[in-house]
């Protein structure tokens, strides 16, 4: 089982960071701050519809509060989503906040209600945090998604990333007629490989959502990451391979029961190839990311030299032990895309069995 050490604190972001943000457009003035939205007055337990604590809290603003955080939430969203153009945003309101408190960044989730026909979106408003910046960008130039997010000062905004959550998902639709099983399982070996190559770390089922496309004669399925906390954090291998955490077990079961080897090696290569096409597309771009990330501290330097040696050992490949930030053990983890041998020791997924108690 992948077990994260402890909950991770926050990193600052450098004026490193904040530089490569503001020369790729991800620094603009934003009309909230996660101060201001911190300044609530009373706060009131979440439930969802079956009457169950979401572990979030609905906050209220005082009268004197209320109509001006409600706008400046309305023009955030406006600057997310049309580049602040608010005459597209007059029939919008903000319709709730809620409060995450046991989240590393704590943050609020804004719900904006469409007054014409009910219809609502969210996005969230936290403190930046440097990890959860890395995580986000590497996501964006990366993975077959793209992320809208901007930074002001100590505030990040980011949107929502639909999708069943993957708990959900593994508790009430792995028993559906028209699940996909293989489908399904090629997916999660996919997510597998992308995390792994980019060291996206603590990937249980309650970080990721999954996204379900119907096609005319069959079903398809995006694994996405919700949670980007644990960009390049932990010491430990396992924490980085999302087949590991015993919340997963149930998909690991079913690629198991669904793959050979040769399958399971076809869609761990096409995801590598795919991840390949993507770095040398946003080539400059991602060398700027690496450079500014080699230089910042995302990980103790005992976390960095043990997931530096267990690298070295899994890749056989010595380079792994010259790298002195987790920057440059993720670029160091990109330099061997083009030569997909050098991966190809990754085995097969397989459940994490519980551990003894003592």
């Amino acid at each position: 089982m992948a077990l994260i050490s402890r909950k991770k604190r926050p990193y600052p972001m450098s004026e490193r960071l904040r530089g490569f943000l503001e020369r790729h457009g991800r620094m603009k003035p934003l009309p909230v701050s996660f101060e201001l939205l911190g300044r609530y007055s009373e706060a009131v337990t979440l439930y969802d519809k079956r009457g169950r604590d979401t572990l979030w809290q609905t906050v209220l603003y005082p009268q004197g509060l209320r109509e001006e955080i409600g706008q400046a939430l309305v023009e955030t969203y406006a600057t997310l989503k049309v580049s602040g153009r608010m005459r597209l945003m007059e029939h919008l309101v903000t319709d709730r906040v809620d409060l995450c408190t046991w989240g590393n960044t704590a943050p609020f989730r804004v719900r904006i209600l469409n007054k014409i026909n009910e219809n609502f979106d969210y996005f969230y408003v936290k403190r930046a945090d440097a990890s959860r910046i890395y995580g986000l960008e590497l996501e964006h130039l990366l993975s077959p998604n793209r992320i809208e997010f901007q930074c002001d000062g100590n505030t990040l905004v980011e949107e929502h990333i639909a999708g069943i959550p993957g708990d959900d998902f593994i508790a009430k639709w792995l028993d559906g007629q028209h699940l996909s099983e293989i489908r399904l399982a090629k997916e999660f070996v996919k997510f597998n490989v992308r995390c792994f190559v980019r060291l996206l770390g603590d990937m249980h089922a309650g970080n990721w959502v999954v996204d379900i496309t119907p096609d005319f004669d069959e079903t398809h399925y995006r694994i996405r990451a919700i949670d980007f906390d644990q960009q390049s954090h932990e010491g430990r291998l396992r924490v980085y391979l999302p087949q590991f955490y015993r919340q997963n077990n149930a998909i690991v079961f079913i690629g198991m029961r669904c793959m050979t080897k040769e399958t399971y090696e076809q869609y761990r290569q096409e995801e590598l190839t795919l991840i390949a096409s993507r770095a040398a597309a946003e080539k400059d771009r991602l060398a700027d990311l690496l450079d500014v990330m080699s230089g910042d501290e995302l990980g103790t330097r005992a976390n960095v030299a043990s997931l530096a040696s267990e690298l070295a050992e899994h890749y056989d490949d010595g380079s792994f032990h010259d790298c002195q930030s987790m920057g440059d053990l993720v670029r160091a983890s990109l330099a061997l895309l083009p030569s997909h041998h050098a991966l190809a020791t990754m085995p097969m997924p397989r459940a994490s069995r519980p551990r003894a108690r003592p």
